[in-house]
């Protein structure tokens, strides 16, 4: 199967302003995704930077990886979604008569993951045929069985999901995106958007793997981390 390795990031942030260019470690955000991107692809042609912000591109370049175009300003909105970008790449690409039959999505502000746990997602696509999509998660501390609620009408808190659990422990799993790892087939991409896609198994990956970077204070725990090496847990994380 014939992979692109799709990194996303935009000049703008809210929570965090440049985070993907502010260095972590005495190395751009960024510079994380796109070495891991670098140790699992065949080749760096399969691997795209998908930006608005002509710094990131130069950090890229500086990595190794050449930016084949600026996204579009109706794609670096705050309202433009990964689905319309992802879309973007893959019409890009064809375009130019290069064709792929996965995408998998690397988030910058997700930098903890390893080669491992990238080869066990592409394991896991091969096993069922009729799978559209293998995405990272993480288990959820919050349960709908246990302590989410939803307010009715008369502004009273329920329980999202009624049942008579008493113990956190007792009831079913439920699991969160974690945004480190997401594998689409092509095909069902452009037959419907991503939150639309059924056939979807998980992987799931540690707290310590699963931190999404959008704050100071999201930033301060991955300074943390590095520091005292809690990441490294796994032999074969790259270290950059």
């Amino acid at each position: 199967m014939k992979i692109l390795y799709l990194i996303t990031a935009r000049g703008g942030s809210k929570g965090l302003p440049g985070k993907n260019v502010r260095e972590l470690a005495g190395k751009p955000l960024i510079a994380y995704t796109i070495e891991m991107a670098k140790a699992v692809a065949t080749g760096e042609d399969e691997i795209c930077v998908s930006t608005d912000s002509p710094v990131i591109a130069e950090i890229s370049t500086a990595c190794g990886i050449e930016v084949p175009f600026l996204r579009p300003e109706i794609l670096a909105a705050d309202n433009a979604s990964s689905y319309d970008v992802i879309l973007h790449a893959i019409d890009f690409y064809e375009q130019q008569g290069k064709m792929f039959d996965m995408v998998m999505l690397l988030q910058p502000t997700s930098p903890f993951r390893n080669r491992r746990q990238i080869y066990e997602v592409k394991d896991l696509m091969q096993q069922k045929a009729e799978t559209e999509m293998v995405v990272s998660v993480k288990e959820s501390k919050d349960n709908p069985y246990y302590n989410l609620f939803e307010e009715d009408e008369r502004g009273l808190l329920n329980k999202s999901k009624p049942g008579y659990y008493t113990r956190r422990q007792d009831c079913p799993k439920v699991y969160a995106y974690n945004g480190s790892l997401y594998l689409m087939k092509v095909d069902a991409l452009k037959a419907k958007p991503m939150h639309q896609l059924d056939k979807v198994v998980k992987y799931l990956m540690s707290e310590i793997y699963s931190l999404d970077i959008d704050s100071f204070g999201d930033w301060d725990v991955a300074e943390y981390h590095v520091k005292h090496r809690l990441i490294y847990e796994q032999p074969d994380f790259l270290l950059i």
